[in-house]
């Protein structure tokens, strides 16, 4: 276990950052590695294309529910045994999906990696803000951005290639090797944490995550049952409601509440999680889309998309480097608004998609996505934790990835439903113009004036393809309007006085 030196410092920071981050990267892996492996194992498992869903479901649910407990369990056994357990139970959780028989197993086993995965995203947070001084915490806050970011990107790509190469099962196993290093170098290496004794609010807990659960469901349950046209979702939506209303009134009362509302005082931790909400919608809705567009439309394989989209990733990387050295010198504020602005104009660009083109805007536009997206998160987690008490430190890093992957998941569910809706709309609206009166048509395809069946085939295929196309660039322009509705929030937040002292208190001023 790493010691602080005479100084204050950590002599194994280094150390303690590469295997804290092997086990981020490991986790968030998971969130989109499996999606891909879906048609693959629904035959294996006995599952039918409704059912099978719930290997992706299981998973979000169980993460959310248990991410917010992440500050209770860190003062109660520790963050440095927590992160251990977290990586133990993950790995051990990733062996029997890679074993499960049927469904019902890999469900069990799915949630069991959701309990213990929710745990390390939030700590490794921690832990990167705890080893590092103040004015390198935006450093800190790149390397640790970069596998949150970049994890989600070739998650697909890694997940299509074991598939194809391999079997779906090792979209579970590869989890092994990499875990166990972790889980060794965060033995050896991790600072030995404080213990805070405090009583487990268990009322706030469980109104708390009867509004989460209920809200995840009512996200991946929607789009089958259509939406609230379903009375499914109208209850979930009850309990949702419920559940987040009675959370609320509970804790501005209760003496010692699951989650103390004093860290809310803090205003840049206010703004940066509505802002980390809206990251959480453009990161992973665009990643959602992007897929599917590429396959539906252009006809990429798998590889070949991930081939296509890894770019994206380069992009970040590069401004990661870039804004850890730019944090401590720029105003970060004007770096979170110089980054919504790329973000925007990449969603701008990205509507002028058309299913002419070669792959060379995907990558492009990607690549400048990957740019912006990475100059807002880096300063943004800085800003975020940069004023609030180290006390709370805990708790609000499992609450910031919390909203994070809120917002993730209400952005995918946004898009999806528009994308559907959009599609039938832009069909009917393009059909309602073909006609065998149509001078247009009778130049293009006399064979569907005439009647025949492969040229009518061809025409609805055609037609089928642009009311896709003019959908996902109607996507687009909505996240592009999401991004720039951002920008004043940037002008709220307050720059932080950073200060060297380990530990010490941060003065906050407004500019």
């Amino acid at each position: 276990m790493s010691q602080l030196a005479p100084d204050g410092s950590y002599p194994n920071r280094g150390l303690i950052t590469v295997m804290v981050m092997l086990a981020t990267i490991m986790q968030v892996l998971d969130t989109t590695i499996a999606n891909v492996a879906l048609p693959s194992m629904t035959g294996d498992l006995g599952a039918s294309q409704d059912t099978i869903t719930w290997v992706l479901t299981s998973y979000i649910v169980a993460a959310a529910i248990m991410t917010p407990v992440t500050g209770w369990l860190a003062d109660q056994i520790g963050k440095r045994e927590l992160f251990l357990v977290s990586i133990v139970g993950f790995v051990a959780a990733s062996l029997l999906c890679g074993l499960a028989w049927n469904l019902q197993a890999m469900v069990l086993f799915r949630l069991m990696q959701g309990i213990f995965g929710a745990a390390i995203v939030p700590l490794s947070q921690t832990f990167l803000l705890d080893i590092n001084p103040r004015e390198k915490a935006g450093s800190a806050m790149a390397m640790w951005g970069a596998g949150i970011m970049v994890g989600p990107i070739i998650g697909p790509t890694l997940g299509g290639w074991l598939t194809e190469s391999y079997n779906w099962r090792w979209v579970f196993l590869i989890n092994l090797p990499v875990g166990i290093v972790a889980t060794i170098g965060c033995a050896a290496y991790l600072p030995k944490s404080v213990t805070r004794l405090r009583r487990f609010d268990f009322f706030g807990f469980a109104m708390l995550s009867l509004g989460i659960g209920a809200l995840q469901m009512i996200l991946d349950r929607g789009g089958e049952l259509d939406w609230f046209a379903s009375t499914e979702i109208w209850v979930y939506t009850a309990l949702a409601a419920c559940g987040f209303w009675v959370f609320v009134i509970h804790i501005l009362g209760a003496d010692l509440p699951f989650m103390d509302p004093k860290m809310f005082a803090d205003r840049n931790f206010r703004i940066g999680l509505i802002f980390i909400f809206v990251i959480g919608i453009i990161l992973l809705a665009s990643l959602a889309l992007l897929p599917p567009m590429l396959g539906r439309i252009f006809g990429y394989p798998t590889i070949t998309t991930g081939l296509v989209m890894g770019p994206r990733g380069i992009g970040t990387m590069i401004s990661m480097i870039l804004v850890g050295k730019l944090v401590r010198k720029v105003d970060n504020r004007l770096l979170v608004i110089l980054g919504l602005i790329l973000t925007a104009a990449s969603l701008y660009f990205m509507t002028d998609f058309s299913p002419q083109m070669g792959s060379g805007p995907v990558i492009w536009t990607g690549v400048l996505q990957g740019l912006g997206l990475g100059l807002v998160f880096v300063p943004l987690s800085t800003i975020a934790f940069s004023t609030i008490d180290a006390k709370y430190r805990a708790d609000a890093t499992s609450l910031f990835s919390l909203v994070r992957n809120i917002g993730s998941s209400i952005g995918i569910s946004i898009v999806s439903v528009m994308l559907a809706r959009n599609i039938q709309t832009n069909h009917v609206e393009l059909g309602a113009a073909i006609s065998a009166f149509n001078p247009v048509l009778r130049q293009v395809s006399p064979g569907a004036v005439a009647g025949n069946g492969v040229a009518l085939a061809q025409l609805d295929g055609l037609v089928n393809q642009q009311a896709a196309m003019i959908s996902y660039i109607n996507d687009f322009k909505l996240m592009m309007i999401v991004t720039l509705a951002a920008i004043p929030l940037a002008l709220i937040l307050r720059k932080p006085k950073m200060m060297a002292t380990r530990g010490a208190p941060v003065a906050a001023h407004a500019d």
